[in-house]
């Protein structure tokens, strides 16, 4: 008989699995990729930081590199907090504000350039996030907005047609990019092996950029939901600052929380919705221990299947004509 859904069943053996991902890690970079160590970006967030753990418990810290890589538009709280991920491991760091590399390439100038098709008198002095509606409110196609505040405070807020939404993303995916960039140099020149950070829902949901943050060796909490990689972040000692922070974005100028930007609700509830429907759990029976009434449930499940085929394409590797080219 199927327990009745709730948050106990995303309860973890914090130790049985910290020894599972530890044993992974060991072998698959000594082992199967014969490298030294490994290299991580540590955003100050917490799947970055259970990570740095599980690795620096994994390998020692003197083999985990961190990799802190804030830019002109990160959060004030960002490169501290950081530091203070790596520091609680002994994990040593290395600053790369790549600002520069992101002006270069006119990651900021092209981002704004599409802005302005829809807010003409936006500038470089403004302030801007995109933000998605709920999907619980109703069944009406959801489309990204701008959010724009002005230096004097004035705030201008207007719908993107595709074209500016596209270019606006497709900009600020430079930052992804250029982060991975740094961290497979470094990577390169070590003989380490790079780690991915994103949890079961960014991953099932693909809340990540191909070829930026979901380009990595290997993606250690990759199976674990949101609420169980904070279970984690306890039990290995993450600071209680980062098991606080609200789960950000950390990519435009205004802050921005990732329910806003591209899931549906909070994370814990996101997590649960997400269990519900792999186990078969109906929007009726879900929706009592989510809070929601059954038609909003339903829609948090559409919009969940919606997203998982949006993913396919960034789940899939190079495609080739002939697939007997695989090698190993």
């Amino acid at each position: 008989m199927r327990p009745p859904l709730s948050a106990d069943l995303l309860k973890i053996d914090r130790e049985k699995v910290t020894a599972d991902i530890t044993a992974f890690i060991r072998e698959t970079v000594f082992n199967r990729f014969r490298r030294k160590g490994v290299v991580l970006g540590i955003s100050g967030g917490v799947d970055s930081s259970v990570c740095t753990a599980l690795c620096a418990r994994a390998l020692g810290p003197e083999r985990v590199q961190g990799l802190f890589t804030p830019e002109g538009e990160s959060g004030e709280e960002t490169l501290p907090l950081s530091r203070l991920a790596a520091e609680s491991q002994q994990v040593r760091g290395i600053l790369e504000d790549i600002t520069p590399i992101l002006e270069a390439a006119g990651c900021y100038r092209r981002r704004d350039e599409a802005i302005r098709a829809v807010i003409p008198e936006y500038t470089s002095q403004w302030k801007c996030k995109i933000v998605l509606p709920s999907v619980i409110d109703d069944d009406r196609f959801r489309i990204f907005s701008v959010v724009a505040v002005a230096p004097d405070g004035r705030q201008v807020k207007k719908r993107l047609p595709p074209e500016s939404y596209l270019g606006v993303v497709a900009a600020s995916n430079f930052k992804q990019r250029t982060r991975k960039m740094i961290e497979y140099y470094h990577a390169d020149r070590l003989n380490y092996a790079v780690v991915g950070t994103p949890n079961r829902l960014e991953y099932d949901q693909g809340f990540f950029v191909k070829g930026g943050d979901g380009l990595a060796d290997i993606k250690p909490i990759a199976h674990l939901y949101k609420s169980q990689v904070y279970q984690l972040a306890e039990h290995l000692g993450v600071p209680e600052d980062i098991r606080r922070r609200p789960p950000t974005t950390d990519t435009y100028s205004l802050p921005q929380g990732q329910d806003e930007f591209y899931f549906s609700l909070p994370y814990d509830k996101m997590d649960l919705c997400l269990y519900a429907l792999n186990n078969g759990y109906p929007a009726e029976e879900s929706a009592r221990a989510l809070g929601l009434s059954p038609e909003q449930t339903e829609r948090v499940y559409r919009d969940i299947e919606g997203k998982r085929k949006a993913a396919r394409y960034l789940h899939t590797p190079p495609l080739l004509v002939d697939e007997r080219l695989v090698v190993g």
